[in-house]
């Protein structure tokens, strides 16, 4: 449960603490006093979308913090520590902190246990550890999917496996459908795309293209199309190498020249023979330059006019497979290998329309099937929940009224099975059941909501139920009967409840009041507002009756009825727990 909520700078509120606990706790104010901001601090910490107009009037962020203790075997503790959380241990109780922070510019931040998490993981939490309701909820309550979902969780974990493993196999059966209709669609475009395909492929094999042939020879190219340069560059580059002139000796000779003048003097310093060996080797280089030309000079000489037509009318083909399918001979290369596997891949696709049809037959099968399962399931449930609801019903001021639970078929199967769920209220002896959504008056939705959620608390229990004003549109005995249903739910569960009420405030076990303060407007027409939070004594708690009941909390009358009021919601809640115990 929640033990206690902090709020700074939220609408109204500039700071204030809200001290809970077991038991039901409500929460009281005059109107615009600020009472929804308790809800609006529950909603952030829920993980719900944030609204950056809640932060208070010239503030930079809002914050709400909130202490949850917990069994340490609970499934959200579990969550929290695997995203890091850490959780303090108090005596046989787990305590963990939660917080989110909303900038003004609308930036929101949350932490779990002290470690910034992402707002998501506040959601999954929340689903665990607090359900709220507002009247917002009511008129969601006459949603086809509301309904739905609230007799599937009464239904309980079996129906939540089946659903489960139903939405799975929907989803497969969905996908291999929708697959098997494109390949069946496209079967034209497929035929047409394979051979364009096959085409293309027979022209580049038949060339058989190699990897950087096009570079390769465009510089043979350049270098037939220069080839009496080329060739008298060589011939006077060996000339000067080799030549034997006496006046002009080439490189060899000099290199000759050179080893023996050290050679002969090697005599008196040995170290001349080393330069003597360097010169040796100078020679046998300039030899093998020579050499190495004459071999240039001779294959110029046989690739002639001929290698060049030969080389031309090669890039020609090769430019055009690269005007055709890519830029390069690399690019063009692997675009056909890419595109014979998708020549594979078309090849293949009538064997895959035979195996999805086959899966398709199969899965819808088992989508029908587990679609029984659940109908099944739905119906056992539906007529335990409208028996349940109704017993809750004549609890809370209508004891005529019975709500029925119809199930229907859709005309194909949806994500959540086959069942068209339809709730119908029967408000008064002899009135035909309607829709809640046609037949139902704001206050009979209270009560309905009520109703089942009392119902659900004993099937899906989560530690803590918040009700925001959801016991508007009613009043007299119908208000006292929704104050006692409360009291019992709170003998299980922690409850808030943000009531105008006086009969349901009457049954609190702790009541916290909200209170607006204001200095008017300056001469420049400015103001400040701002409300405090305060949980009241005995005596206080009589002066906020009053005030509820009668608008008059220094009425001595008022407050004699505040009295009675407690005094009565005392007696019934020792009636309660009596009754209880036997």
């Amino acid at each position: 449960m929640i033990q206690e909520i902090s709020i700074s700078n939220l609408g109204v509120i500039t700071k204030a603490t809200l001290p809970l606990g077991p038991g039901l706790t409500v929460v009281t104010g005059e109107t615009g006093a600020g009472k929804t901001m308790v809800i609006t601090a529950l909603s952030l910490l829920l993980g719900r979308r944030a609204d950056a107009g809640a932060v208070r009037n010239g503030a930079d962020h809002a914050l709400a913090e909130a202490v949850v203790r917990l069994d340490p075997d609970h499934h959200a503790l579990e969550a929290a520590t695997h995203a890091g959380a850490f959780v303090d241990e108090v005596g046989d109780k787990s305590e963990l902190l939660l917080t989110r922070s909303l900038s003004a510019q609308g930036r929101s931040k949350a932490t779990v246990g002290g470690r910034s998490a992402p707002v998501g993981l506040l959601a999954e939490l929340g689903q665990e550890l607090v359900a709220v309701h507002g009247q917002s909820d009511q008129i969601r309550l006459k949603e086809a999917g509301a309904q739905r979902d609230a007799l599937d969780r009464f239904a309980g974990s079996g129906l939540a496996r089946t659903l489960k493993e139903y939405q799975r196999t929907y989803r497969q059966w969905r996908a291999s459908s929708k697959e098997l209709t494109a390949l069946k669609q496209d079967s034209r475009d497929r035929v047409r795309e394979a051979e364009n395909l096959k085409l293309a492929l027979d022209e580049i094999d038949s060339l058989e293209p190699l990897p950087g042939e096009d570079e390769n020879l465009r510089e043979t190219a350049m270098k037939l199309g220069n080839v009496e340069s080329l060739r008298n560059a060589s011939l006077q580059a060996r000339a000067i190498v080799d030549s034997e002139d006496f006046e002009s000796p080439g490189i060899t000779t000099l290199a000759e020249s050179v080893r023996g003048i050290l050679a002969q003097a090697s005599d008196d310093d040995p170290a001349l023979v080393a330069f003597a060996d360097r010169a040796a080797e100078l020679g046998i280089l300039a030899s093998e330059l020579s050499s190495d030309m004459a071999s240039y000079v001779s294959d110029l000489d046989e690739e002639g006019p001929e290698r060049l037509a030969q080389i031309e009318a090669r890039r020609a083909d090769l430019n055009k497979l690269m005007r055709k399918y890519a830029p390069s001979i690399d690019e063009v290369i692997s675009w056909a290998e890419e595109s014979r596997q998708r020549l594979e891949r078309l090849g293949s696709d009538d064997t895959r329309i035979e195996e999805l049809e086959d899966a398709v037959v199969q899965l819808e099968q088992k989508v029908s099937a587990l679609a029984t399962d659940l109908s099944e399931a739905r119906r056992k449930a539906a007529t335990k929940l409208s028996k349940r609801v109704s017993a809750e019903l004549t609890a809370l001021a209508m004891p005529d009224a019975n709500l029925f639970v119809e199930i229907g078929d859709l005309p194909e199967l949806g994500a959540y099975g086959q069942d068209q769920i339809e709730m119908l209220l029967a408000p008064h002896a002899g009135a035909a059941p309607r829709p809640l959504g046609k037949g139902a008056s704001g206050g009979e939705l209270s009560r309905v909501m009520l109703a089942i959620e009392v119902v659900l608390a004993a099937v899906d229990p989560v530690p803590t139920f918040v009700f925001d004003e959801v016991d508007s549109g009613v009043g007299g005995k119908a208000a006292v009967s929704i104050g006692e249903r409360l009291a019992m739910l709170a003998r299980h569960v922690q409850v808030i409840v943000v009531t105008h009420l006086p009969q349901v405030a009457a049954y609190a076990d702790r009541h916290i009041r909200v209170i607006k303060t204001s200095n008017g407007k300056s001469a420049a027409g400015a103001g400040f507002t701002a409300s405090d939070v305060i949980t009241l004594d005995d005596t206080e708690r009589v002066r906020e009756l009053a005030r509820m009941l009668a608008g008059q909390e220094e009425s001595d009358t008022a407050q004699a009825h505040a009295e009675e009021l407690l005094a009565d919601a005392r007696k019934m809640v020792e009636s309660l727990v009596t009754k209880s115990a036997r």
